[in-house]
C-alpha cells in the first residue's frame, strides 16, 4: 500500500515517473480494493490521475451471508466491476449496453438465488482458473 505514496514520502513509494506509467496521466482506474477506499484516496491525491480513480472497496455492507454476497454488497463483485469499466470508458458507451444489461440481470439473478438457496450462484461457486497447460 505505501508505494501508492509519493517516494519523498515513503521510501517504498512509487516516483511520480513509475506511478505514471503503472496507472497511466489520462485513462480511467478502476480499483477494487479489500479494504476502505478512502485509504486508497489518501494514498494518491496528489497522483497526476487522481482525478479519474475509482476506488470500490469495503462499505461495511451485509451480514453473516455467502462469501459472493458479501462482495455483491460491497459492490466489488465482477459484476459491478464490468459495470464501472463501461460507465468510465467513453468509447463503449451505447456499444455495451446490453454487457451493461446482462451484468445488472447477473446481480438480480444472485440476489434471488441467495435468497432461495442462501448460497453462492454456481457459476460463482464452482468456478476455477481455467487450466493454462490447455
Amino acid at each position: 500500500m505505501m508505494t501508492l505514496q509519493p517516494h519523498e514520502e515513503h521510501p517504498h513509494g512509487l516516483t511520480d515517473h513509475h506511478f505514471d506509467a503503472l496507472f497511466t496521466t489520462n485513462k480511467p482506474i478502476i480499483f477494487a480494493y479489500r479494504g476502505y477506499p478512502w485509504l486508497i484516496h489518501r494514498l494518491t491525491y496528489r497522483r497526476t490521475n487522481h482525478d479519474k480513480l475509482h476506488v470500490r472497496g469495503y462499505k461495511e455492507e451485509g451480514t453473516t451471508t455467502t462469501p459472493f454476497d458479501m462482495v455483491v454488497r460491497n459492490d466489488l463483485d465482477r459484476f459491478h466491476l464490468v459495470a464501472d469499466v463501461i460507465d468510465r470508458v467513453p468509447r463503449l458507451g451505447y456499444l455495451a449496453a446490453y454487457a451493461k444489461q446482462t451484468m445488472r440481470d447477473k446481480l438480480i439473478e444472485h440476489e434471488e438465488y441467495i435468497r432461495r438457496h442462501s448460497d453462492d450462484l454456481l457459476e460463482v461457486k464452482e468456478w476455477r482458473w481455467p487450466d493454462a497447460s490447455g
